[in-house]
């Protein structure tokens, strides 16, 4: 699998919770066994619940966290000046985009409007 995402909070919620259809469920694994990468935020939401599961903390032990440095940091100001979007999602948003990454989400709709961002439902 040579493509590269960006694996949104909800896309490891719905895996460790078996919410995927047995293809989506198929693609994900291989998604996360190729090379699991998460925001900085995506790991603050994972983790940041007052149970969190072994599966949960397991796999973000094992996943690449990309943190904000000044080239993220910058489009996230853009990305709130030009559309309306929580700063969270703008974080999402701009480390897929400045780390040329797809998107993988299951709320398209928080990004569909960003036409610098590549993203991707697994719910298929």
């Amino acid at each position: 699998m040579g493509t590269k995402y960006l694996i949104d909070t909800n896309v490891v919620i719905d895996f460790s919770q078996n919410r995927f259809s047995p293809t989506a469920a198929n693609f994900v694994a291989k998604v996360l066994d190729n090379y699991p990468t998460i925001s900085v935020i995506t790991q603050i939401e994972l983790l940041g619940f007052s149970l969190v599961s072994q599966q949960i903390i397991d796999f973000v032990d094992i996943a690449v966290i990309l943190g904000m440095n000044n080239s993220i940091i910058s489009k996230v100001i853009e990305l709130r000046k030009l559309y309306k979007i929580k700063l969270p999602d703008a974080i999402i948003a701009a480390t897929a985009w400045d780390n040329n990454l797809i998107l993988l989400t299951r709320n398209t709709g928080d990004f569909k409007n960003i036409d610098r961002l590549r993203i991707e439902n697994p719910h298929f």
